[in-house]
């Protein structure tokens, strides 16, 4: 049995990227997985699979976490399956890269709804199961471009600085409940929104990465697990760093 048999997940964003591996990685130490997702069903539904081949259960449920509405459908639909949520890991994220003197209000708006909004929305949607229950695991994923900024991401920088605001603040609220809330910021992580990236821009990157490689996601989802276990039961409010010595 993994140390979170009989949990119950929901992984905002969790069919691609770093929430694919965060959804698998919960399913293997034994938490039932909500894969959410916002368009691409068949990605969704291949991790629900691949869940189900290891011998776990997990269920793909549909929503964009922008619309508060959706969020709330998302829990719900949650407790109908698994009959509670217990953790909640708020991975959804967007990229609209341009330097501020091009980027529209657009292109910022969409990146802080679902980066920043989003996670307000699904929090607001769960405490609610947590504060009665008096347990509760929130884990966020930030970016190191949300501690020190990136030339060409003013939008998500500026969300990612917004989620560890909201993160202490959430976990100064709903502490005295049993009720952690914590913020993993990777660095440069090898994923569909990184993909784009020019092999010159990658080269300078890895340059200043102590460890001097890229990230993957399989680097990020075992410390999402272990704060969502009962080992870290005493960490609340951190933001913890996986990016390879990039923010030293």
């Amino acid at each position: 049995m993994g140390e979170l048999e009989g949990r119950v997940a929901i992984v905002t964003g969790g069919s691609r990227g770093i929430g694919r591996a965060i959804s698998l990685e919960l399913a293997r130490r034994g938490c039932k997985v909500v894969v959410n997702y916002r368009n691409n069903r068949e990605a969704a539904e291949k991790v629900v699979r691949q869940i189900a081949e290891g011998g776990g259960q997990a269920t793909a449920v549909q929503g964009d976490v922008s619309r508060g509405e959706d969020a709330e459908s998302l829990v719900k639909a949650t407790i109908d399956a698994y009959g509670t949520v217990d953790i909640l890991v708020n991975n959804a994220g967007i990229t609209r890269d341009t330097l501020l003197a091009r980027m529209t209000e657009d292109d910022w708006d969409a990146v802080l709804n679902t980066n920043l909004k989003g996670v307000f929305h699904c929090v607001k949607a769960v405490q609610r199961t947590f504060l009665r229950k008096r347990y509760g695991r929130i884990i966020s994923i930030g970016s190191v471009s949300g501690l020190s900024g990136n030339a060409g991401q003013a939008n998500y920088a500026a969300a990612k600085a917004g989620l560890v605001g909201f993160t202490k603040t959430v976990a100064r609220e709903l502490g005295s409940r049993n009720v952690t809330a914590n913020l993993v910021a990777p660095g440069f992580v090898e994923t569909e929104l990184t993909a784009d990236l020019p092999g010159s821009m990658m080269e300078k990157v890895i340059e200043r990465i102590p460890l001097s490689r890229l990230g993957q996601p399989d680097d990020i989802a075992p410390i999402v697990a272990f704060l969502a276990s009962d080992a870290a039961a005493y960490i609340t409010g951190q933001v913890i760093c996986v990016d390879g010595g990039l923010a030293l």
